[in-house]
């Protein structure tokens, strides 16, 4: 006879529903759009109007946070695998390395016959990394983290230094800077020009384009976002450690801690968004006000984030139900989400790619947005698990795992 499920923290479920859903807005403009588009609107998609406030509603409030609270609650989830394997008896670190290997063959996967946007990847690989400091104090977390957070702005420092002598030199676009201008500048039309064919094409084409180019991505994300991100999995463990994460602070405490986040760090955020646009996103502003100078209150306003969405959180609510239920889910969401975007946006769908304006993006993601709240808490009243998570269990245990719920199990979702 099946046990019931071990009672979940509601409360993480909630934030990575949350996540997943927020970080829609930022992915879809790379689903939809040449790749520079996703730092740089000029660069394609339109920067004025509708697709200005579009990008400015992200940049303030999206851009990174997602992302950043992914990683913070990955290593909350860390701790809480590992603390359920000691506790039954097994190998934690065997049970979390069988865990991370397996999720670093799905990301492989993902990156390089879905999208190249994969970021399972990368969390494989730093989780790796983490689970030796998983028994440090809170402190001792959250001062780490907040070093390598640190030493991951001044990498990016670096580019930025790059970009500037790039605006005393333009002839440097044209060398080994290049790859900078691509990313974060506004490329060539000939550049712009042959992504877009290759997304209108062939899966085959993109298939061997992905291995061509992205092959190593998943290096090269450890060595520039590798740090940062480590640091972010710590202070989610020290967010779990100190009651935070685990929803048991005071909901006054939650609010409080929301507004001392926002008021400090979204100000910041304006004047950035001030000097973007009043440098008309030069490449320099760009890779300086986008990507480097976040980093340094990025960690409060995620912190914001998870404060804000468990102060206003309902135990009883429909919408947390359903986001919490996307939120258990999530691994199986995040792919479900690339296969609908690959579907919506490449050649061998409906081939939508670049035809949408910025803002056109969005009516997209609130389909998408629609069909996880709908489908998710549905399969989990059947089901113990998503698919994903499931088959993920089952492959990291080496035993076939149960996935339908019995009457008891079902009774926790109700």
């Amino acid at each position: 006879m099946q046990s019931p499920l071990p009672p979940r923290l509601l409360s993480l479920d909630l934030v990575r529903g949350a996540a997943l859903l927020g970080i829609l807005l930022l992915n879809i403009v790379s689903f939809g759009m040449p790749e520079a588009a996703y730092f740089n609107p000029r660069a394609y998609g339109g920067w004025h109007g509708a697709d200005l406030a579009a990008w400015l509603v992200n940049f303030l409030f999206f851009d990174g946070r997602m992302r950043g609270l992914f990683s913070f609650l990955f290593g909350a989830s860390l701790l809480i695998v590992t603390d359920a394997a000691e506790a039954s008896g097994r190998d934690p670190a065997r049970a979390h390395y069988a865990r991370m290997a397996w999720l670093l063959l799905f990301g492989l996967a993902h990156l390089w016959l879905i999208w190249h946007g994969d970021i399972l990847a990368h969390y494989a690989l730093v989780g790796m990394l983490a689970f030796p400091l998983r028994k440090l104090p809170i402190a001792h977390l959250i001062g780490l983290g907040a070093m390598l957070v640190l030493a991951s702005t001044a990498m990016f420092g670096m580019l930025a230094y790059d970009a500037w002598r790039m605006s005393l030199l333009p002839q440097l676009a044209q060398g080994g800077h290049a790859s900078l201008v691509h990313t974060f500048g506004v490329p060539p039309p000939s550049r712009i020009a042959a992504e877009l064919a290759l997304h209108h094409g062939g899966y085959a084409g993109l298939v061997a384009q992905r291995f061509r180019d992205y092959a190593t991505t998943p290096i090269a994300m450890l060595t520039l976002y590798g740090g940062e991100t480590l640091g972010y999995m710590l202070f989610g463990m020290a967010a779990l450690r100190s009651g935070l994460l685990a929803g048991t602070w005071p909901r006054a405490d939650y609010r409080r801690w929301w507004l001392y986040c926002w008021a400090i760090t979204l100000p910041v955020y304006a004047l950035l968004a001030l000097w973007l646009i009043a440098a008309k996103f030069s490449l320099f502003a760009v890779v300086m006000a986008a990507a480097t100078l976040p980093g340094l209150v990025r960690p409060l306003m995620i912190l914001g984030w998870a404060c804000l969405i468990l102060s206003i959180a309902s135990d009883d609510g429909w919408i947390t139900r359903r986001v919490a239920a996307a939120g258990r889910m999530a691994f199986s969401n995040y792919l479900a989400t690339s296969l609908l975007c690959v579907l919506i946006f490449d050649g061998y769908g409906l081939g939508w790619f670049g035809r949408l304006s910025r803002w056109q993006l969005y009516p997209v993601v609130l389909g998408i947005w629609v069909l996880l709240l709908l489908w998710s808490r549905p399969w989990l009243v059947c089901f113990r698990y998503g698919p994903l998570e499931w088959l993920w269990r089952t492959l990291a245990r080496g035993s076939l795992q149960p996935i339908r719920n019995n009457l008891a199990n079902r009774s926790q979702l109700h």
